[in-house]
């Protein structure tokens, strides 16, 4: 018997020895009972292939989970910061505290003023300018609030009487009196003025510039400038406190958008490998024949086989067909050749044999309708090709399909073997 063979009978035997379960494989039930009929027996997990090979999943995949749990568990590192609590901003300029006293009295607007009443008004305002000259500030506005109710539409008196409220240090009763002012004239000075400077007294400086301004271009005058110079550097500094906070609070809203940005990217890749692993675990675990092939074929013939065909395509071609006899080539008749009918034609067609369609003058079942496989393996120059893996990988491809056969014609090592072949098995030339 060729060394090749033998060899290759023996690495197969190591591996049945290494792991019976290979001999568990449906493919080999003929091998199997060709032991068990020579009075050897077979170790019982090696039958129980199928409940072995469940337990053995069962346990792999729970290690994969385990592995696929860990590698899905991924962590962006996020940076613990502070919330952001903004420092207070140094300010120059004094300020009071806010007067909470019940509301002045105020005008009806609405009233139609007589000339006499705008007459009265007019003289309570004479009385109340020459005590505000005498610095009797409460007497100032005892006089301004009759005037006020006798000519409520008089915006110049609520602006005189917020003034007086300024010299006093009442900052919220100035407002309110500025503010009827504004109802009465929008484009008061006077109004403008006295609740901007009434606003700066109370720490509010955007507001107060804001209005000081506006009394600046309604009507000039050097005490609307001097209250600028204290307002508008405070101004300056909240602008630049709050850019400097709006900032702050950008840039964390960015990283924290990139930080989510980075998880999702994580979870995705995460997932991607898991599906990944599972895929080739799935692959890894699924049933294939014997690796390399049925290691050439049994030698001797197998039983059953009257004119001594030999197992697997008889006596297996030299070095074995590797990754197994290709689809369409009646895929090494096990199961099915077993009890052949004299002259080595299995019984029945060959059951099982390759897929549909398989090499070029195949019958449906893949087994060649008209092969005598005695010319294949007396012929030299055929045996010799099927030891070359480039011709072997050749065939195996125009086997899968047929259509690849143009792109093999153009190979001097391969397109000879190819149209030898098709001259045996009878298919087109």
């Amino acid at each position: 018997m060729d060394e090749a063979k033998l060899n290759q009978l023996k690495h197969f035997v190591e591996q049945c020895k290494a792991d019976p379960c290979v001999l568990s494989d449906p493919s080999l039930s003929f091998f199997r009972d060709y032991l068990e009929s020579l009075g050897a027996t077979i170790p019982a997990h090696s039958h129980s292939h199928g409940d072995s090979k469940s337990k053995s999943y069962v346990v792999e995949e729970s290690d994969d989970d385990m592995a696929d749990a860990e590698a899905a568990q991924v962590h962006v590192e996020e940076e613990e910061e502070d919330e952001i609590i903004e420092s207070d901003v140094e300010l120059e300029g004094d300020t009071v505290e806010p007067d909470n006293e019940p509301p002045q009295k105020m005008g009806d607007a609405s009233v139609e003023v007589s000339d006499e009443n705008r007459e009265a008004s007019q003289a309570e305002k004479s009385k109340a300018v020459e005590a505000i000259s005498e610095g009797n500030l409460e007497e100032a506005i005892e006089h301004l609030t009759e005037a006020i109710l006798l000519n409520p539409t008089s915006a110049i008196m609520y602006g005189t009487r917020a003034s007086v409220y300024i010299k006093m240090k009442k900052p919220n009763a100035a407002i309110r009196d500025a503010n009827a002012a504004l109802e009465i004239n929008p484009d008061s000075a006077k109004g403008y003025k006295s609740r901007g400077i009434a606003r700066a007294m109370l720490g509010h400086w955007e507001e107060a510039a804001k209005d000081l301004h506006l009394a600046s271009k309604l009507d000039y005058d050097e005490e609307i400038s001097a209250v600028l110079k204290k307002v508008e550097p405070n101004v300056h500094r909240i602008e630049e406190h709050r850019r400097k906070y709006d900032r702050l609070r950008k840039e964390r809203e960015d990283k924290r958008i990139e930080r989510e940005r980075q998880r999702r990217r994580a979870e995705a890749q995460a997932a991607y490998e898991k599906a990944k692993k599972q895929e080739q675990s799935s692959s890894s675990r699924r049933p294939g024949g014997m690796p390399g092939g049925f290691p050439g074929g049994m030698p001797g013939g197998f039983p059953g086989m009257p004119g001594g065909f030999p197992a697997g395509m008889g006596g297996g071609f030299p070095g074995g067909m590797p990754g197994g006899f290709p689809a369409g080539m009646g895929g090494g008749f096990p199961g099915g050749a077993s009890g052949g009918a004299p002259g080595g034609a299995p019984r029945g067609g060959a059951p099982g044999g390759g897929a549909p369609g398989g090499f070029p003058g195949s019958t449906p079942g893949g087994v060649p309708g008209n092969v005598d496989f005695s010319k294949i393996l007396n012929d030299p120059e055929l045996m010799s090709a099927f030891s070359d893996p480039e011709v072997m990988a050749a065939l195996q491809d125009v086997m899968k399909n047929p259509a690849n056969l143009a792109k093999h014609q153009a190979n001097p090592k391969v397109a000879p073997i190819i149209e030898k072949m098709m001259s045996k098995f009878g298919g087109p030339k």
